[in-house]
């Protein structure tokens, strides 16, 4: 197993949740925890980055706490918070993951190695499709807080985050309370001819310069609130603002890796299909900040792919060049590939959930093997 990258949650049982398959709880009680002393460090640590680099701005963010997953052995025909789950937690030997699966997930029915599918002692699950309703009630529930960039560099990124941790176990029972763990996001991009889009990360960027990512970025509060129709500025926003309109947080987790893709890739929407939420993954070069990772089909061909990224998006900056990989070998990846040095941690956790979950098969509805996953329609939405 990498030590940058572990998986947190996958949906293999599912090949992957859609939007009507997720709900959000959000609240106060899944913020960081915080004291004087702590506070006083991140406007420090904040301080220093913003003289060195004055482009920095600091955004609000949502905080992972915890979350819950139907059991697939009985999957809810009512909302989740009526059926019955299971808290889920993988690769125990992961500090990181040992931490939130003691702290945050008491309740384990089953703890599973993410080094890869064949290592996996899944239980058979063919059929889900037929034992779904036409429209599935939630399976996974996603509990969020809101932090913001700057907590996350005054802790996560802090040269104190052993610190953190300990005093997080010693007085709150939970070594992550303390820290900002802002949810990302991020997709494994497959083009119309079965290639993996990957880009260079410039080395401009705050981290990870150099290496090979996927489109990502974050879900965010602000356009959430915009949604809502509220206008504020980062700074008022508030999760009451927000708390009575879960949906919408939903709709902004699962659009918001489109948009990346869209800014990062120059791809339009009305090329993407809906994402597939295949699970989180932690990076642990950042003290196990949580990523939500999709897949997304991609209408283009990869020449189309790779002309449009030449055209320059809205964030063309954030990259120097596009790569292709070819899906077959994206799931034969492994530490001793020679490609799997040049990838990010969230590259790295991206491929672990997307060689988990295989979220372009599914089960097949007569429990005779697996079939391909027909394309699905594009976002109606236009740039």
């Amino acid at each position: 197993m990498d030590p940058e990258v572990s998986v947190l949650l996958h949906c293999a049982h599912w090949h992957g949740l859609l939007e009507s398959q997720v709900q959000v709880e959000l609240s106060e009680r899944f913020n960081r925890q915080t004291d004087l002393a702590l506070e006083r460090h991140i406007d420090e640590v904040w301080a220093k980055r913003v003289s060195k680099e004055p482009w920095l701005f600091n955004g609000a963010k949502f905080r992972l706490h915890s979350f819950c997953l139907a059991d697939p052995q009985n999957p809810p025909s009512t909302p989740l918070s009526h059926g019955t789950i299971f808290h889920h937690t993988e690769d125990q030997n992961n500090q990181g993951q040992r931490d939130l699966g003691e702290i945050r997930n008491r309740c384990i029915s089953q703890t599973e190695n993410a080094e890869g599918a064949s290592n996996h002692d899944y239980r058979e699950f063919n059929g889900i499709a037929d034992k779904l309703p036409p429209h599935p009630a939630p399976l996974l529930t996603l509990r969020l807080g809101l932090t913001c960039y700057k907590d996350y560099l005054g802790t996560n990124w802090s040269c104190g985050v052993a610190k953190l941790r300990q005093r997080g176990e010693a007085d709150f029972g939970d070594p992550l309370t303390l820290l900002a763990q802002p949810l990302g996001v991020g997709a494994i991009l497959c083009t119309s001819n079965g290639q993996v889009v990957m880009i260079r990360r410039s080395q401009k960027v705050a981290e990870a310069g150099g290496l090979l990512d996927i489109p990502g970025g974050h879900p965010e509060p602000k356009a959430v609130c915009e949604r809502l129709g509220q206008r504020v500025c980062e700074e008022q926003i508030g999760i009451a603002m927000m708390e009575r309109r879960p949906e919408a947080i939903v709709s902004e987790l699962f659009s918001s890796v489109c948009a990346e893709i869209r800014d990062e890739v120059n791809i339009p929407l009305s090329s993407l299909g809906p994402p597939v939420l295949m699970g989180v993954a932690l990076n642990h070069t950042s003290a196990g900040r949580p990523s939500a990772e999709f897949y997304v089909s991609c209408s283009l061909s990869s020449d189309e792919v790779r002309k449009l990224y030449w055209k320059g998006g809205v964030e063309a900056s954030e990259s120097t060049e596009v790569v292709f990989v070819s899906r077959t070998e994206v799931l034969q990846l492994d530490r001793s590939s020679p490609l799997w040095s040049e990838l990010c941690p969230s590259a790295k956790g991206a491929v672990l959930l997307y060689q988990t979950v295989k979220p372009d098969v599914v089960p097949d509805r007569r429990g005779r093997g697996d079939a391909k996953l027909t394309p699905p329609h594009v976002h109606k939405e236009t740039d």
